[in-house]
């Protein structure tokens, strides 16, 4: 009966000395991840090998699989059976009973892949492929070997204890969220951001998100649509602090100073001043942005080398390159977006021009900004320090 789970890893695997410290983030990350599933778990490495065991009678395996397969870092998912006894005899035993569960009665072919980190077992790894394929077909009749193209492989891993398994579930890949520093990702409503965050996330980084909400031309329902976009992003990255920035103010004040092919631009550049105030209070070291070249005004080569003079920090446009289509590919894949196409308008499009420009120049916007020196620090300051804190966590 499956109790274990092999976690398998493949880009922490050809890092050097400090290999430890990736392992050690999966661990962590895996350990928080099955807090939110039914039972005890012992996640544990060994040898080059990350193992989940159940220590508690009864547990859920869809239930585990399910939050594994949220975990970053994970490059594949082995539900094993534990072999205490590893004698040959026995662990051919456990496994033709864990073939016969996994996969009943249909027809199939198998190779057998023997692993020995127990080099004082009897029998090498050669030896163990050969004996264990002759017991299966000795006890399965619907099985066949076919060594160049297996259906199924059959691994028998010979460690402390002896581990069978025939099942193998492809994880998300990546970094283990913690590996890498923290970044501040500009949230909105749309399509594009989470999909940003998730991606940046999925190279180990933590993320913050910040999220300008400009009341009563956005509503409370455009506000918790972006709360529970954060949620779903949440389930890949963890816990979420969500900065909720009020606009409003800073958006009239710019419409009512600035030349109005200028507006996006300059909002922008002012969204990108305040959530990088933030992003170095909250010790970010970077920004996270979901702008793809050309997708629309505000996204030509033009614009976003006008929005980033206003940036010490770096920012990581993550989806830069892709079509929408393969965005949408991504966001459907991660659940975001039913969420994301609901018809609640965020302040960006409240507030776009009819003929927005599209080829600023960072001193034509610099030239127009200076209209709102007057008020503008006093109204930034405002805004970061009213703003509204969330912690979004994942299931809640």
């Amino acid at each position: 009966m499956v109790r274990a789970f092999l976690i398998k890893y493949a880009e922490i695997g050809i890092k050097g000395k400090n290999r430890y410290l990736f392992e050690n983030a999966l661990v962590r990350r895996i350990q928080e991840r099955l807090e939110r599933c039914d039972g005890e778990y012992l996640v544990e490495k060994e040898q080059g090998r990350v193992y989940v065991e159940a220590l508690s009678k009864e547990f859920d395996r869809e239930e585990v699989m399910e939050a594994l397969t949220h975990v970053f870092g994970i490059a594949h998912i082995c539900p094993v059976v534990l072999v205490e006894d590893k004698t040959f005899e026995n662990v051919c035993r456990e496994l033709v009973a864990h073939m016969k569960e996994e996969l009943g009665d249909r027809p199939f072919t198998f190779k057998v892949f023997a692993k020995r980190s127990d080099k004082s077992y009897p029998m090498e790894s050669p030896d163990i492929c050969m004996e264990a394929g002759s017991y299966i077909l000795e006890h399965m009749e619907n099985a066949k070997v076919d060594v160049h193209n297996p259906e199924i492989p059959v691994y028998i891993e010979i460690r402390g204890r002896a581990y069978v398994y025939v099942t193998s579930v492809k994880g998300p890949g990546g970094m283990p969220v913690g590996s890498s520093d923290r970044s501040m990702l500009l949230l909105s409503g749309g399509i594009d951001s989470p999909v940003a965050g998730y991606m940046m996330a999925k190279r180990g980084v933590r993320i913050e998100a910040v999220y300008f909400h400009a009341p009563p031309y956005t509503s409370e329902r455009a506000k918790q649509k972006v709360v529970d976009l954060a949620r779903l992003i949440s389930e890949y990255t963890g816990p979420i602090q969500l900065h909720i920035v009020n606009f409003t103010d800073i958006q009239l004040y710019i419409y009512e100073e600035c030349p109005h092919d200028e507006l996006t631009i300059i909002m922008r550049r002012y969204m990108m001043r305040i959530a990088e105030k933030i992003a170095k209070e909250r010790h970010c070291l970077s920004l996270i942005t979901g702008e793809s070249v050309g997708q629309v005004a505000s996204q030509t080569m033009q614009s976003l080398a006008a929005t980033n003079a206003v940036c010490e920090l770096p920012v990581f446009r993550p989806v830069i390159a892709f079509d929408k289509n393969d965005i949408i590919e991504i966001a459907e894949k991660i659940n975001t977006f039913e969420t994301s196409i609901l018809p609640y308008e965020d302040c960006c499009t409240i507030f776009v021009a009819k003929h927005p420009v599209t080829k600023p120049t960072v001193e034509k916007m610099e030239a127009s900004e200076k209209k709102l020196a007057e008020k503008i620090d006093d109204m930034v300051k405002q805004a970061i320090d009213e703003r509204e804190i969330i912690e979004v966590r994942p299931g809640e």
